[in-house]
């Protein structure tokens, strides 16, 4: 038999449950059991307590029930209402469910048993009175035990997860970010503290409300709506930058990351939004510096004594009136020296010119197409170093003319960096821009069209740079990157290789007839279609992929249209730097490192295992500094003699009998295979005109040798021994 008032814990092994990405630990589940008379169905539960390795404890009377609940919180009460004799089963229950632990609770009612000749009753009673759940009178320990193990994984799991839920709402609530949670028809749900504090709403003005209820909400253009929803709708995250009123009226500019939330099925179930200031102009100042104020006014308290300490130390900044008064005026000085910090922490240090590109960068994010193809020829124009220096702007196509009006205006010389100059040729800017795509699916239909047929050695890249308006890197870039798999590689958004793609391009020198993004296209053309050979393929792994293909979108970046041997007799700075070893080589894979590294969002690398990071980057490197020509027959000679004699002796000494994947193991097991691999791949990538169909071997022999043409003018025109 049982005590009365005992408990009793068999295998106290806590639980490990999963809430996404909480992990979370579960103690063992309690149960209370509340009889008034030792029977076979009290000791049946009794051991089907002990059989699940559940805390079990006994109560007789309501008082001891009530008090036992109150101390233990028990997750499952059972409570025997067979017999009203001795206490009321329902009073009980409502007893319990007026305390408010009972909320996370689930409440057994044990009935007598129905006969056959009864009629089944309704359970409505039971769930008015606070009850979850009905047992029917069954002694059998596997009954009870099969009862409580359904309770366990049914309400007591679920009521574990909601539990836990507290202190992410805790967290939520604590979040210096305004937080915003609405339905998929955008009724608002949720919004945390400093979302009221940020719109100057309650909670209770907000909660229950769709987003058009709410007045004095976003204000923007329908473009911009139209935008956001396009984004969210498609279960993709939207984030910008717009303005807001709030409550009083008073405008504020927020940073807004809309995040779509997906549900069962693939069903949109909800939007997050996080909300920030951005303190720019006037109400946002103010509104973060009351923030701040509000925050060092509660952290007052804590931090008094520590400031004066610091003040004694440093007394050279405390004047003698403030020493004497300080324990008078210490708290509002220290308010206002919080204050007068958290100003300098919003301060930004910007040039006037780099304040106004941000501008019309965050305008053109917002902006109808139109709006936004004019503001991108307004940056073009911004970003040249020479915005006083006189441009030849004429529809006359011919060549000649261009170059004779361009060089009585400009001397005929451009100064570029040190002693470099470059002979500047009137270059047409007045042409059209495109907006850059958001993913590869949203390009222009024309430009689509050629791009479908990139996998082709045929492909013409001149076509694609006259659709794309000298832009064909990006285009190109997306479509051959996405194939290749290396945003999921990198573990980076397709946003991300976007902008970087772009950032890249930019630095290519559109003025080069030769060396420009149009050749880096070309480049990367070529080593994707190296890279789909079954051979090359079979001889690297996915990280020399994704290394090769960057090493060609990066290899000739910033070239000045020069070549070493000119930059090194001319005594550049850059062949200084580099100590007239490698100098252009050198020179793009450390700018284009830099680049990546400068912003954020265009950081390709940011999400990558250190480690992973650096044999990438030496990948790089090792492919850009191959395309040296210096070199050339030391990088050929060493393939031939560590690829082509051991593969022919090893064919000839096994009289053919290895199959091509087992060769192909084989290189793939030495590095210094697969380095040299990497190596002739790019080479040949980078010298594969003449391989190309004739009309564009033409083109590409036509453009090296006006480039060659023009540093022959430029060493004409500057005489110097260094160039003799």
């Amino acid at each position: 038999m049982i005590p009365l008032a005992v408990c009793l814990m068999i295998k106290a092994s806590a639980t490990e449950v999963q809430i996404g990405p909480m992990r979370l630990t579960q103690d063992p589940i309690q149960v209370l059991l509340i009889f008034a008379k030792e029977d076979n169905q009290s000791d049946g539960f009794w051991w089907a307590c002990d059989r699940a390795g559940y805390k079990c404890s006994i109560a007789r009377t309501p008082e001891s029930a009530l008090e036992c609940f109150l101390d233990k919180q028990q997750e499952i009460i059972v409570i025997d209402h067979r017999n009203s004799r001795y206490f009321d089963g329902e009073d009980m229950c409502r007893s319990i469910r007026a305390t408010k632990p009972s909320e996370h609770t689930v409440i057994l009612a044990v009935v007598p048993r129905i006969s056959a000749d009864q009629d089944e009753t309704s359970v409505l009673p039971l769930l008015n009175a606070g009850f979850d759940r009905r047992f029917m009178e069954n002694s059998s320990i596997t009954a009870c035990y099969n009862e409580l193990i359904q309770i366990e994984h049914g309400e007591v799991r679920s009521q574990f997860k909601l539990r836990a839920c507290n202190a992410v709402f805790t967290a939520l609530d604590h979040c210096q970010e305004a937080i915003e949670i609405t339905s998929e028809d955008h009724v608002v749900q949720y919004v945390n503290s400093a979302f009221e504090r940020m719109m100057g709403y309650h909670k209770g003005e907000l909660i229950g409300k769709e987003l058009t209820e709410i007045p004095k909400s976003v204000k923007n253009c329908a473009d911009l709506s139209d935008t956001i929803n396009a984004f969210i709708k498609k279960g993709k995250e939207w984030q910008g930058v717009y303005y807001t009123n709030r409550k009083s009226g008073d405008s504020i500019q927020q940073h807004v990351r809309i995040t779509p939330v997906i549900g069962q099925g693939g069903k949109i179930r909800h939007f997050v939004s996080l909300k920030r200031l951005r303190c720019t102009n006037e109400n946002n100042k103010q509104l973060c510096n009351s923030h701040h104020d509000n925050k060092s006014t509660g952290d007052n308290s804590q931090s008094e004594s520590h400031s004066f300490k610091c003040k004694n130390r440093r007394k050279d900044s405390v004047d003698v009136k403030s020493i004497t008064s300080q324990s008078s005026d210490a708290p509002s000085l220290q308010t206002r020296r919080n204050s007068s910090m958290a100003r300098i922490h919003s301060m930004t240090i910007e040039a006037p010119i780099t304040k106004v590109i941000n501008i019309i960068n965050a305008a053109q994010e917002n902006s109808p197409i139109t709006v936004a193809e004019a503001l991108d020829r307004v940056l073009e124009i911004l970003r040249t170093t020479e915005l006083y220096s006189p441009q030849l702007g004429t529809k006359d196509e011919d060549p000649h003319t261009s170059d004779l009006v361009g060089g009585l205006m400009t001397d005929g010389l451009r100064r570029l960096s040190g002693n470099e100059y470059m002979f500047s040729k009137n270059m047409n800017l007045s042409h059209s821009h495109l907006s850059v795509p958001n993913t590869i699916n949203d390009v222009p239909p024309c430009i689509a069209q050629l791009l479908d047929n990139e996998e082709s050695w045929d492909f013409n890249i001149f076509e694609l740079e006259a659709v794309t308006n000298k832009r064909p890197l990006v285009y190109l870039g997306l479509k051959v990157f996405g194939r290749f798999g290396v945003s999921e590689f990198l573990n980076c958004s397709e946003a991300t290789l976007r902008a970087w793609l772009q950032v890249i391009e930019a630095n290519y020198h559109s003025s080069n007839s030769y060396h420009n993004s149009t050749h880096a296209a070309d480049v990367l053309h070529a080593t994707a279609f190296f890279l789909g050979k079954e051979r090359v393929k079979g001889s690297l792994d996915h990280l020399d992929e994704v290394a090769a293909l960057i090493a060609a979108t990066v290899h000739d970046v910033d070239h000045p249209g020069r070549t070493n041997s000119f930059l090194c007799n001319a005594g550049s700075e850059l062949a200084v730097l580099y100590n007239d070893t490698a100098v252009l080589e050198s020179h793009h894979t450390a700018l284009a490192f830099q680049l990546t590294a400068k912003d954020s969002k265009c950081n390709i690398f940011k999400n990558i295992d250190r480690n992973h990071y650096r044999t990438l980057r030496q990948a790089i490197i090792d492919m850009v500094l191959a395309t040296e020509m210096t070199k050339h027959f030391e990088h050929v000679n060493k393939f031939v003699n560590s690829i082509n004699k051991p593969m022919a002796s090893e064919e000839t000494s096994s009289h053919s009998e290895g199959s091509d994947c087992e060769r192909t193991a084989n290189i793939k097991n030495f590095p210094d295979n697969q380095t040299l691999i990497k190596r002739m791949m790019i080479k040949c990538a980078d010298v594969a005109n003449p391989c190309r169909p004739l009309e564009l071997c033409i083109e590409w022999a036509g453009r090296i040798s006006e480039e060659y043409f023009a540093q022959s003018l430029k060493s004409d025109s500057m005489p110097d021994e260094r160039l003799n």
